[in-house]
């Protein structure tokens, strides 16, 4: 690998950070333009031409490449500009402050990810500085908008500028925790998301007075109906990701651990497995990989305390696993709340918004990059495929052929339940570590 000052790309990367977090990109509004305008200054001072890109007012993005010799196809760097809301009088420090205190930065956007954008710019300056003649083309692009759902971010870029993210692999957020099990550090690559089914239950029932209670009570039918959604799980579903995330994980544990980790595959037995484990925080995230879910988070029923109405209406966000279809989860609904399709039914489902599950290819040229990269610095941890919940950018580009993977790594002292949360806060040592770990692996692919 060619050298690195490590010490002096973490402190350039550290300044690069703090400068990010004082932004405030809080999204909405986003305002991401001045953050994006500021990266282009930098980049041009040392000779890279930046496009900035504007789709609408104040929200900006910031796309840049280094030229490579064309013996493969580029390489992207993916990163997010805009962050969500803080509250200053929760936090023990400002959000916006990027204040360093017992060796960690503070700020929103300090794990989610403003931390990947300077980790970014450092390295891709780097490539410039040291004239490395790289096979790929090198792309940076930090967006607008991926925390409420890409429209003027890259599904924007996409759409209307796809010349300029045109690449074979993208390296963005959405994995490269380690967590600790049986003794072992493992890192994650996120190789896949859920998708999207936004889904709206209204009850109908039999308006009237609220001081002469009925059995036609549309609340309660929607309590009921809220209540059977709570209490059940829907049935396991084992898509690619989750399988060798089970495999090899359970490959590097002890025996007798790794025999109880494998039984989450398999419905009959996956509760007993996730109760060995002892971790209900764990044990939630497992079912949501291997599980359609289903949580009710709005609802609405009568204008006044006095009427019962004619209907009440529940918001349930409702994710699906890839190889799963909202036909396939509509089923495993109606199954859950008793439907049988009958005109006298009293509830109704509608979904309001769909966008489908992604899966890349877990064994490619960059995943083993990655790999060998963490073999260099940190010997004998474990790396695994990784289902995100919840979603990513990277999205985007799967379903036009593009591998995409997460990968942020971060060290086991990084407290990543911050992220959304208040005090998001990041080590620098773990800023360290992803400058090292990610400057081998883009050397690796890109040559």
């Amino acid at each position: 690998m060619s050298a690195l000052d490590i010490d002096k790309a973490t402190q350039e990367a550290l300044a690069y950070l703090q400068r990010l977090v004082r932004f405030d990109t809080t999204n909405p509004p986003g305002n991401e333009l001045p953050c994006a305008k500021w990266i282009a200054e930098v980049f041009e001072r040392e000779g890279i031409q930046a496009t900035v890109l504007e789709p609408a007012p104040g929200r900006g993005s910031v796309v840049a490449r280094i030229p490579g010799k064309g013996g493969k196809r580029p390489l992207l760097l993916l990163s997010h500009l805009d962050v969500v809301p803080a509250a200053a009088e929760d936090w023990e420090h400002d959000p916006f402050g990027a204040e360093i205190v017992d060796g960690e930065v503070w700020g929103r956007g300090t794990l989610d990810t403003k931390n990947l954008t300077a980790t970014w710019m450092v390295l891709f300056l780097s490539v410039r500085r040291l004239g490395l003649s790289l096979d790929r083309d090198l792309i940076f692009a930090a967006t607008a908008d991926e925390e409420m759902g890409g429209t003027w971010g890259v599904q924007w870029l996409l759409e209307n500028r796809p010349e300029l993210v045109d690449c074979e692999y993208v390296l963005n957020e959405g994995g490269g925790m380690a967590f600790e099990l049986g003794g072992r550090t493992f890192f994650t690559y996120q190789t896949a998301e859920k998708g999207i089914c936004w889904v709206k239950l209204t009850a109908h029932g039999t308006a009237g007075h609220a001081s002469i209670p009925h059995a036609d009570n549309p609340v309660v039918h929607l309590a009921e109906a809220i209540r059977r959604l709570g209490t059940s799980r829907l049935p396991v579903h084992v898509c690619e990701s989750f399988r060798l995330f089970v495999e090899r994980l359970a490959a590097g544990l002890p025996e007798e651990l790794g025999r109880v980790v494998r039984m989450v595959l398999d419905e009959e037995t996956a509760e007993t497995a996730l109760a060995a484990l002892k971790d209900e925080g764990q044990a939630d995230r497992l079912r949501a990989m291997s599980r359609n879910t289903a949580s009710p988070t709005r609802l609405e029923a009568s204008d006044k305390v006095n009427v019962i109405p004619q209907k009440a209406v529940a918001e349930v966000d409702c994710r699906i696993l890839p190889g799963q279809t909202p036909e396939d989860l509509l089923r495993e609904l109606r199954e859950v709340l008793g439907l049988q399709g009958t005109p006298d039914e009293k509830i109704e489902i509608e979904f309001t918004r769909t966008s489908p599950p992604t899966e890349s290819p877990p064994d490619t040229e960059l995943s083993r990059a990655i790999e060998r990269a963490l073999a260099r610095h940190a010997p004998g941890a474990g790396l695994v495929p990784y289902l995100v919940p919840g979603g990513t950018d990277s999205r985007f580009f799967r379903p036009r052929g593009v591998v995409a993977y997460g990968f942020s790594p971060t060290l086991p002292e990084a407290d990543v339940r911050t992220v959304h949360g208040k005090n998001e806060r990041l080590p620098i040592r773990s800023l360290e570590f992803s400058v090292k770990v990610l400057w081998d692996v883009i050397l690796d692919v890109a040559r």
